[in-house]
């Protein structure tokens, strides 16, 4: 396409912007921008696809924050790697709350996506596109719209219907446990109703019969746990050991509770829906690798955050940031002088995998066993998280706030540390 048929077709949407404002008067010459650097005929999809009745901008964003997270979805389309199965992963995540990109309605960000995701989802086996459920029904949506099907169809052959056989898919069975205290209520229930059946049929009069011998039977095992309390507290005052992970996050909060280990970032991206966060992919030697949300947009630059390698707090319980849920939290260094000061990641040792285990040294912390998850009501992360800093030798530790002990955060080859701050507190 000519440059000089780009700009008549862009020239079709470009009026419609707000040009009162200074502060608007970019958003057009960004998103000129972002389209120009595509390559065709994705530049060229991207250009046809817009509704000719949409006569409120709605295609490159609907306000000034619209228009930019619609150039940032643009920019992330014409990267080589979008198709990658780091950053299908990542995209996957980020849509399973959404139907659109931005906001609540088409975007030419959703038309780049598509666009730029046609040569991956068509090679795709039913088992690649079922294990990306989020993103194959935003692909499947956005092709299957009028206006971007008619835009497609025009280009053809490049953007042929890719057909999902979803009847097929895989169900997803989501069975909740029942609460125990709706089951006491359904048995008092059912108790309470007994009599009222003297009347009923001799089937139901049996079945009701049968229900004080059931009740008499799983009294029994509750007889049976207090006599064995009993003997337990009769023998020397001394409970029975039970499970340790039962008990694990009983008594004060202890470092060794919590699950560090080496992470590896195999994808980033900023978050669609927050200017502050990224989106990462964290490998931390699992079989897939978790998203992770992190709030660094502004004091670490996205080149420095691909292909790094990490520590990650792994048993936290996940959050949802902004839509995309997150799994884990990157342990970051801040400046004794404040987030103005720096915010740097702590880094591994040099040849560590992901997965590694990372732990506290002391003979009372090296061979503990961290929670499967932290119990957020009993604050353990936040009462132990205080005592984080980087020593003068930039070695990431604890101090104990009792003791006044040192116990320096490392894996079996080394101790992890800051890059370059000294006296900074850990989060």
């Amino acid at each position: 396409m000519s440059p000089t048929r780009f700009l008549t077709r862009l020239h079709r949407f470009l009026p419609r912007l707000p040009s009162s404002s200074s502060n608007t008067r970019p958003r057009p010459m960004a998103f000129q921008s972002a389209v120009s650097k595509l390559s065709s005929p994705l530049k060229d999809l991207v250009l046809s696809a817009q509704d000719p009745a949409d006569l409120n901008t709605r295609y490159v964003g609907e306000n000034e924050q619209d228009q930019a997270e619609v150039v940032g979805w643009i920019e992330k389309a014409g990267r080589e790697d979008v198709g990658s199965d780091e950053s299908v992963q990542t995209l996957n995540a980020i849509l399973l709350p959404k139907t659109y990109l931005v906001s609540n309605y088409l975007t030419a960000a959703d038309v780049a996506l598509y666009g730029a995701l046609h040569p991956t989802f068509s090679k795709y086996q039913p088992q690649q596109y079922y294990a990306h459920p989020a993103l194959t029904r935003h692909f499947d949506h956005i092709q299957s719209s009028a206006t971007v099907r008619r835009a497609a169809d025009a280009l053809s052959p490049s953007f042929t219907p890719v057909v999902f056989d979803l009847e097929n898919a895989p169900k997803v069975e989501r069975k909740p446990e029942p609460s125990k205290k709706k089951e006491k209520k359904a048995a008092a229930s059912a108790s309470a109703s007994l009599p009222a059946s003297q009347n009923a049929p001799a089937t139901e009069v049996t079945k009701a019969a049968d229900v004080p011998a059931a009740a008499e039977k799983e009294k029994a095992p509750k007889k049976e746990k207090k006599e064995k309390k009993k003997e337990g507290v009769e023998d020397g005052g001394k409970k029975k050991a039970g499970k340790a992970t039962a008990a694990a996050d009983e008594g004060e909060p202890v470092p060794s509770m919590i699950d560090l280990r080496v992470g590896h970032i195999v994808d980033v991206m900023k978050h669609p829906d927050a200017d502050g966060l990224y989106v990462e992919q964290i490998d931390i030697g699992e079989d897939t690798p978790r998203t992770v949300v992190s709030g660094l947009v502004n004091y670490i630059p996205i080149e420095d955050m691909r292909d790094k390698y990490l520590v990650a707090v792994c048993n936290l319980k996940p959050a949802n940031m902004r839509g995309v849920k997150s799994f884990a939290m990157v342990l970051a260094a801040t400046s004794k002088d404040g987030k103005e000061g720096g915010i740097e990641l702590i880094q591994p040792p040099a040849n560590s995998k992901p997965g590694d285990r990372v732990y506290f040294e002391g003979a009372e912390y090296e061979n503990g066993t961290p929670l499967t998850q932290l119990n957020p009501k009993k604050k353990i992360f936040e009462a132990i998280q205080p005592g984080f800093i980087t020593l003068d030798s930039k070695e990431a530790a604890w101090v104990n706030p009792t003791t006044k002990s040192v116990h320096r955060i490392r894996t079996k080859d080394g101790v992890c540390v800051a890059p370059t701050l000294v006296g900074a507190s850990l989060s």
